[in-house]
């Protein structure tokens, strides 16, 4: 009798536990690879001749190239949807194309992450859905503008991801959306 009930709370308790609430749908085209470089350093002259070393010349490239698509990242705009849609507003169409223009100038050589988010309305498959119906059609947009459908990745949030977490309708606006991030 004892082992019954034993075997019977653990197994409830592997149940309830169980997996994540609130699962990550990704949708990538390409999926970086970490790649092991080796270690260099770099040396320098100063204006007296001297030699000076700079340390690891591999991560002051690496830092100083984040910074840069860091920087490059903030150009972008956030891309706006109405509620419980996911076609690219009229006055978000402007904003698209310059980010297309953008993707396709200054971050040619860098791949571009599409974030789909949505308010706390509906339930978490649904959110997931529609963050990733909104990242995809962010994505043919850019497409049409020219940008590589290779260099495009996508991934939805749903609801976990908001930027604003108050309970009003303005709020609620702000985190119907689409980032981007770089990768390189």
């Amino acid at each position: 009798m004892k082992s019954i009930l034993l075997s019977s709370a653990v197994i409830a308790l592997l149940v309830f536990s169980g997996c994540s609430k609130e699962p990550v749908v990704d949708q990538s085209v390409n999926q970086a690879e970490n790649v092991m470089q080796p270690e260099t350093t770099t040396e320098t002259v100063g204006s007296d001749n001297a030699s000076v070393d700079t340390g690891n010349g591999a991560g002051d490239d690496l830092d100083n190239k984040e910074m840069k698509m860091a920087k490059l990242e903030k150009e972008f705009s956030v891309i706006y949807f109405d509620f419980d849609k996911f076609l690219i507003r009229s006055d978000m169409k402007e904003n698209l194309s310059a980010d297309a223009q953008l993707a396709n100038t200054k971050a040619s050589n860098l791949n571009i992450k599409l974030e789909g988010n949505c308010d706390e309305w509906g339930s978490d498959e649904y959110n997931f859905a529609l963050g990733l119906k909104r990242a995809n059609t962010t994505k043919d947009a850019l497409i049409a503008e020219g940008v590589s459908a290779s260099r495009i990745s996508m991934i939805s949030y749903g609801e976990t991801n908001p930027t604003c977490s108050d309970k009003t309708k303005d709020c609620w606006s702000k985190n119907r959306r689409v980032n981007f991030k770089l990768l390189p």
